[in-house]
């Protein structure tokens, strides 16, 4: 699907590796660990977050998506939002349709309004769930086959929903460990049908079912801590990754990924990443 140069904003996403044209991304002007929703920020919630460090990384963040041919949208900030940084989680594309996600935590809810408020000014169309909690970090799309986290966050009702919308899809759900936040905190695919993959932060069958699709690259329990599964590709073969991941980095490098190492230590002590942080709109095949 190519976009019409009269076009402002393309929705297509066949999967996770496709050329990154647009995303929508939101600078971690207010971030702050207050209430503790995952396990990382209770590790981290004394030391919390040094603001003008997060900001300094993610504008080097957005700066390297600009150099690799992506066009960044952002959203607004608002001083009580303090994990609006983390935009894959309010929303996600399936192919040329756009969601927006109904959000588990109380403190998380008004970030998809602002997605909606965005959404409707721009008029781009986009389907909202309704007696369920869905977030975005639970999916995982790769062309015909959708993968979904069975998290704390995301339920059951809302899978069977999308079922219904995709029956031409495979759908399938991965009951995640209690303490796992999203799916992309422990799985993540790459090009030529390659995965990342933290084995203990899934059922035993769940694991089995990915290693039928994907040859996996485990993680290890402190590179999980640190994100490692987390990774954004741009297209290409290219992957933002977090230097302090070297091992896997250096297996990705082996199997011919060109891996741009980008510093965001601050942003990961609250429970997210590079893929976290990121809402694409619009890939697109090279």
């Amino acid at each position: 699907m190519i976009k019409n140069e009269k076009e402002k904003y393309m929705i297509h996403c066949q999967n996770e590796y496709d050329s990154l044209h647009q995303v929508i991304v939101s600078p971690p002007d207010y971030m702050k660990i207050t209430t503790v929703i995952n396990e990382t920020q209770a590790y981290y919630a004394k030391e919390n977050i040094n603001i003008k460090k997060a900001r300094t990384q993610h504008d080097f963040f957005v700066k390297t998506l600009k150099n690799h041919g992506t066009e960044v949208i952002f959203l607004p900030t608002k001083p009580n939002l303090n994990e609006q940084v983390f935009t894959r989680d309010i929303g996600f594309t399936i192919h040329d349709q756009l969601f927006t996600a109904t959000m588990e935590q109380d403190i998380r809810k008004e970030e998809t309004n602002l997605l909606k408020n965005w959404l409707d000014n721009e008029q781009l169309d986009y389907t909202s769930f309704s007696d369920t909690t869905i977030e975005g970090g639970d999916m995982i799309i790769d062309n015909n086959h959708i993968w979904i986290g069975l998290s704390q966050r995301t339920k059951q009702t809302a899978i069977d929903y999308l079922r219904a919308q995709f029956p031409y899809l495979e759908i399938t759900a991965i009951p995640l460990r209690e303490d796992i936040l999203h799916l992309d905190c422990v799985f993540n695919i790459l090009e030529d049908k390659h995965a990342l993959i933290y084995p203990d932060g899934m059922s035993k069958a769940a694991y089995k079912k990915i290693q039928e699709h994907y040859t996996l690259i485990e993680v290890t329990k402190e590179e999980q801590f640190k994100m490692a599964p987390n990774v954004l590709s741009v297209g290409n073969r290219k992957v933002i990754s977090l230097p302090e991941n070297k091992r896997v980095n250096d297996i990705l490098k082996e199997l011919d990924y060109h891996i741009i190492e980008v510093p965001f230590s601050e942003i990961i002590k609250s429970g997210g990443s590079f893929r976290c942080c990121t809402l694409p709109l619009y890939r697109r095949k090279s």
